[in-house]
């Protein structure tokens, strides 16, 4: 019988779900040709739900996976998928999907001896065939690229990490396989790999060339800056966090314990001394780690790492739980069966056909942490006493491991320098603007500074960015910047443009200078005179981005076609000089841009001199990268050898757009009997934009906020209506100044209760004053109604 050939099929998807490109590989796998899938849904090709199209749309950059698709002739196929998030220098964003297909034999491995080498070598390693499609990757380079062997086999490596450093490198493999002469890749395929890559070809006896070897100069290190032990039981419980930890026991025991393994953790571990009792209602636990053998199924099924599992009561790792010891399964018990059957934090046993399940509960000092779940599949021998006693050594060093990363997580939060406990610990929840920040402290924790950023949501679905530097050192630099950043988004909230928000900030710093000088005259610095700040405001309807600065340095923006500038914002004077003015300008940044947002501490490094750092900067910028924490480790990077001598802040931005048809706005009369027509249109947007259901709230909010409008301010009258995501606002424009007050009206009074009513119907409401007049916006959670 003639063995079928290896090849990917590949498809993009944009980020409507629509397929863009079509390859003659995916044709060949299920039996469309391009005409018939691009411009179509994808969704159109699942043989199921669409719940695998959400798990790879919810990933941030990639997903990897099985995904049940059908063929053109109605076959089932059960696919495993690689995607990647791409998005182009233009700002167009889309997803590579790609699939191997191969009914190749897999290569024959070597030695005990030789195999053990391989797969424990400290240096990540990966062999590709003659075609340059993946055949073997040992578990440091599984760990570098965060893909698991059996998700990367058979493709090449531009497809397994896309990017102009894989391009480069499989061009040197080439170089290698045709030459027969080992070829070195300058490029840099991830952070976890050395900053070469080494391209040796493999020979066979007769001196052919048959494969090429990848591996990484440097080996992977850790987190504490060691290299991990290579003997298996070691390994376990010596992770860096808790995650990592979990994995780690799945690396250990699959295959030599199981074929199949999960570890669910509790978010707060059971306390120790308490009798172990069944659970009186499910338990709900946390997915930290699914691991299979190669080849197996069941890795990939069901809940993903990092999501929620709700176990019922009679299930076995709620029995596990209440039990406190370890609990041995047969599936096809009619109760496990059951559980299998139709939880989704099951799907993986399920889809393993295991028919041997040993429970394990996570015990330490501090209580029970968690369940780890072994299976092995049919035509293996059920666990044994010795298989209890190796998954219990196991798990007790793994549980170990978690309660250390949980004790030193809360030892960083408690210990942290009074500065970092100032700075938000959490990104607020919006749309506009997908967000990373870093903050290097001093190298010396006495030198502690007054560095901070900060990102404050506005109305009309605006955010605000802030990034500001307190001059001097020490409790009071701290003190003094949490002074500031508190003010600064009481400043935001009442909507101030950004040259009069600093305008009051510079007042702020005299008052505070003024107090700290009459308590101790010989202050430095008092009140932190000489501060620096950077406030902007990106707006997602107009693309406008309104930037103001007192003294601080500009910041930079990479727009789509991939060019690097500064923003040319006016100086002003550092905070607290009073009596100058600050100056506003406003730029329009395209959908994809980049802005970056920074201390000078990135500038003060003593090997190079300010050009040569803008230089680095401009370059660690433009880039290409696959996510902004990537973006920021390029940047940090570039620009830093050692522990900084000064505190660093860093803010990078890439801006979204809310589309036209996402917003629309209508010019009304200044006429009572205008009402009824804001309340009709506010009706047949919402009912075009399938929100029925708001309707009535949102016609009541229109009401009261366009009679105010009429009878108190001054026309042009302008109602609009943006649809964010889960949110929906209105908003009303006049061209008066006058704010409007919320007031509680007496029992005979008809008129002012309009805004009352708006504050009890909306999410949030206010006022945001223009140059010229203001408007009065409702905020309202969709969701919610």
């Amino acid at each position: 019988m003639e063995r079928q050939s290896t090849y990917t099929a590949t498809a993009t998807i944009d980020e409507q779900g629509i397929v863009t490109s079509w390859s003659e590989g995916a044709q060949r796998l299920l039996g469309y040709d391009s005409p018939a899938v691009v411009g179509r849904p994808a969704a159109v090709l699942l043989a199921a739900d669409g719940s695998a199209a959400r798990r790879i749309a919810a990933g941030s950059e990639r997903w990897n996976g099985t995904v049940p698709l059908r063929h053109r002739d109605g076959r089932l196929l059960e696919l495993d998928v690689l995607a990647h998030r791409r998005t182009s220098n233009a700002g167009v964003t889309d997803w590579l999907v790609v699939s191997a297909v191969t009914a190749r034999v897999q290569p024959p491995r070597g030695e005990p001896l030789e195999e053990w080498t391989f797969l424990q070598s400290p240096f990540p390693l990966a062999i590709f065939d003659a075609e340059l499609r993946l055949v073997r990757a040992n578990r440091r380079m599984e760990h570098a690229l965060a893909l698991p062997e059996a998700a990367m086999r058979g493709l090449r490596l531009p497809h397994i990490a896309p990017g102009a450093a894989s391009e480069e490198t499989a061009r040197s493999m080439r170089l290698a396989l045709e030459s027969g002469r080992p070829q070195q890749s300058p490029a840099r395929l991830g952070p976890e790999l050395g900053r070469s890559a080494m391209l040796t070809p493999l020979k066979d006896a007769d001196g052919r060339v048959r494969a090429v070897c990848l591996s990484s100069q440097a080996p992977v290190q850790d987190t504490a800056g060691r290299q991990r032990p290579s003997g298996e039981s070691s390994r376990v419980g010596m992770a860096a966090d808790q995650a990592r930890a979990a994995q780690e026991l799945g690396e250990v025991t699959v295959p030599r314990l199981a074929d199949v393994m999960a570890v669910d953790l509790l978010d707060s571990p059971r306390g120790a001394g308490e009798e172990p009792v069944p659970p009186p209602g499910p338990v709900v636990l946390r997915r930290a780690a699914l691991r299979a053998v190669p080849d197996g199924e069941g890795s990939t099924h069901g809940t993903g790492v990092g999501e929620a599992i709700v176990c019922p009561v009679d299930s076995p790792p709620a029995q596990c739980l209440g039990a406190g010891r370890p609990l041995l399964y047969d599936t096809t018990d009619p109760l496990v069966a059951e559980w299998a059957a139709v939880a989704p934090g099951a799907a993986w046993l399920r889809a393993s056909g295991a028919r041997s399940l040993l429970a394990v509960p996570l015990l330490v000092q501090g209580g029970t942490l968690g369940v780890a779940l072994f299976a092995r599949r049919p035509g293996r021998e059920g666990f044994g006493p010795e298989d209890l006693r190796l998954a219990q050594e196991f798990t007790a060093k793994a549980a170990g491991g978690i309660q250390q990363a949980r004790a030193d997580a809360r030892s960083r939060t408690t210990t942290m320098p009074p500065q970092q406990s100032l700075l938000p610990h959490t990104l607020p929840d919006q749309a506009a603007l997908e967000i990373a920040t870093r903050f290097l402290p001093a190298a010396t924790r006495a030198g502690v500074g007054g560095d901070w950023f900060d990102v404050i949501p506005l109305s009309g679905a605006r955010v605000a960015l802030v990034v500001g530097d307190v001059v001097g050192h020490g409790m009071r630099a701290s003190a003094t910047m949490g002074r500031l950043r508190t003010a600064v988004r009481t400043l935001a909230d009442v909507d101030l443009p950004a040259d009069e928000l600093l305008t009051h900030l510079d007042d702020l710093v005299l008052r505070l200078a003024a107090d700290e000088g009459s308590a101790d005259p010989g202050a430095e610095t008092a009140g932190g005179i000489g501060t620096t700040c950077l406030y902007a405001v990106y707006d997602p309807v107009s693309r406008g981005c309104t930037m103001a600065r007192a003294g601080h340095p500009p910041p930079a923006v990479v727009t789509p076609d991939g060019a690097v500038r500064f923003v040319d914002v006016p100086a002003g004077p550092p905070l607290g000089l009073g009596g100058l003015p600050f100056e506003a300008i406003e730029t329009d940044l395209p959908e994809g841009s980049l802005l970056a947002l920074y201390t000078d501490g990135l500038f003060e490094a003593r090997e190079h001199d300010i050009d040569e750092a803008l230089d680095k900067m401009f370059a660690a910028l433009g880039r290409p990268a696959a996510s902004l924490d990537t973006v920021c480790d390029h940047v940090i990077t570039a620009l830093l050898t050692h522990r900084p001598d000064d505190d660093i802040a860093l803010l990078v931005a890439r801006t979204r757009v809310l589309h036209e048809d996402r917003v629309v706005a209508w010019e009304l009369e200044s006429d009572p009997e205008d009402v009824s027509r804001a309340r009709r249109l506010a009706c047949d947007q919402l009912c075009a934009w399938g929100l029925a259901e708001a309707s009535f709230t949102t016609e009541l909010m229109v009401s009261e906020l366009v009679t105010n409008a009429i009878r108190y301010g001054r026309p042009p009258i302008r109602l609009r209506l943006i649809h964010q995501d889960s949110t929906l606002i209105c908003e009303v424009y006049d061209a008066s100044t006058s704010t409007p007050h919320m007031r509680r009206a007496r029992i005979f009074d008809e008129g002012g209760r309009g805004l009352l009513l708006v504050a009890q119907l909306a999410d949030r409401w206010g006022t945001r004053h223009d140059r010229v007049g203001k408007t009065v916006w409702a905020e309202q959670s969709l969701a919610a109604g």
